[in-house]
């Protein structure tokens, strides 16, 4: 798809004789619902976390493509999901919009800690009653002196059981549009956050996730991202990078679950003939490559034009839908074509069937991302009109059409 030049091909091939530390043991953390703390120091050591960050705060300041080119080698080598998503949320949760809309301040206070991995990030956006319509967060920051405090409670916050910072969106005033949202840096140690305990879960189990409760938190006005009402904006910035991000890891799971259905097939012989050789063995493999090569090019197109500048509501809405569903039919394939061995937890593949769940559902469900694709094409008034028509706004960025997109 691209000329990667020796530069970019050097960054992915460090990744490559990490794998079996990343990935030794995934299996018992995973049914222990353990976070992988020895393979996240190996992530620390990698430099993998400074990749889209300036070298002012210990980054290599690469450029998007770049960035997830190198995060598709990390799903490439990585056998644990849940690792390589609290990776790229902490990159992109916390990294992204300090760099992007922080002051100078937040930004060498804090993206320091976030380069190097030692200080661990997560955001809190969705509500029990308010998930894929962040609009209607009740999450309230009152002004009070030099600060704001904050009050509401925050669910399903990945990373949220050993985050050191979030970054917690949340509403002022009465109004209920996107102007009404700002985006707060709020220490895990900060009086009145709670942390609930980590939350069991079908898949991703070495994410961890839980709730996150705000009684009266006092945040200083310093730790304000961007400017007050600037949250809508920031947000919607992010959820681009998340989805580019997290889902070209997931195709480099599925390349790495294709290769190996690929090698199962030639080398399992029945009835005197490998698998492979059968046609409805053979078909299942070529739909399989058909899912990766096309989740692939959604997502480095999607991110071509996102740093030309171009609307891309619709394109990361397709590029999630394409990526998620083929991951999830590229999951069952490879739990058929390895049979009963394939259905063992032993295998991993299982395991992989419910990840792969998983990516249907957050940042922003597969239901909405068709409905914002609708509204993009004028077809809804009415279901989630409110939130789909602000999200279906093209909306061009101070320095966005420069040719490398800012983290």
């Amino acid at each position: 798809m691209f000329d990667w030049s020796a530069e970019q091909r050097a960054l992915r091939k460090g990744l490559e004789c990490l794998g079996d530390e990343l990935s030794d043991g995934h299996l018992a953390r995973e049914a222990d619902m353990r976070f992988p703390e020895g393979p996240w120091k190996v992530l620390r050591g990698s430099g993998l976390f400074g990749l889209p960050f300036g070298a002012r705060w210990g980054g290599s300041g690469q450029d998007l493509l770049t960035t997830m080119y190198v995060l598709e080698g990390l799903g490439l080598v990585c056998r644990d999901p849940g690792l390589n998503f609290s990776a790229v949320t902490h990159m992109v949760s916390t990294g992204v919009p300090i760099q992007r809309f922080g002051s100078r301040r937040i930004k060498d206070v804090h993206l320091p800690g976030v380069v190097e991995g030692r200080t661990i990030g997560a955001h809190a956006i969705s509500e029990s009653e308010a998930g894929s319509d962040a609009l209607a967060m009740t999450t309230r920051a009152v002004p009070d002196g030099d600060g704001y405090v904050l009050s509401g409670a925050k669910a399903f916050v990945t990373n949220g059981p050993v985050a050191d910072q979030f970054v917690v969106y949340a509403r002022m005033g009465s109004g209920g549009g996107p102007l009404g949202l700002t985006a707060f840096l709020v220490g895990a140690r900060t009086p009145g956050l709670r942390v609930g305990p980590p939350m069991e879960k079908m898949g991703l189990r070495t994410s961890p996730l839980s709730e996150l409760t705000l009684d009266r938190c006092w945040v200083s006005r310093e730790n304000v991202i961007g400017r007050p009402g600037a949250g809508f904006l920031i947000l919607d910035h992010v959820m681009r990078w998340e989805v580019l991000c997290s889902f070209v890891t997931t195709v480099g799971e599925m390349q790495h679950r294709l290769d190996r259905c690929v090698e199962y097939t030639r080398t399992r012989s029945q009835f005197g003939a490998p698998i492979g050789s059968f046609q409805a063995v053979s078909h299942k493999i070529v739909d399989m490559r058909i899912g990766v090569d096309t989740a692939r090019q959604w997502l480095y197109r999607t991110a071509e034009r996102m740093i030309r500048g171009e609307d891309v509501t619709a394109d990361v809405a397709m590029a999630k839908l394409v990526t998620s569903e083929n991951n999830i039919s590229s999951a069952l394939a490879a739990v058929q074509i390895f049979g009963g061995n394939g259905y063992l937890s032993e295998s991993g593949l299982e395991k992989d069937v419910r990840a792969a769940v998983a990516g249907t559902i957050y940042s922003g469900t597969t239901e909405i991302q068709r409905c914002r694709v609708a509204a993009v094409l004028g077809l809804h008034g009415g279901m989630g009109g409110r939130g789909l028509r602000e999200s279906g706004r093209e909306r061009r960025e101070p320095g966005s059409g420069t040719g490398r997109e800012p983290a």
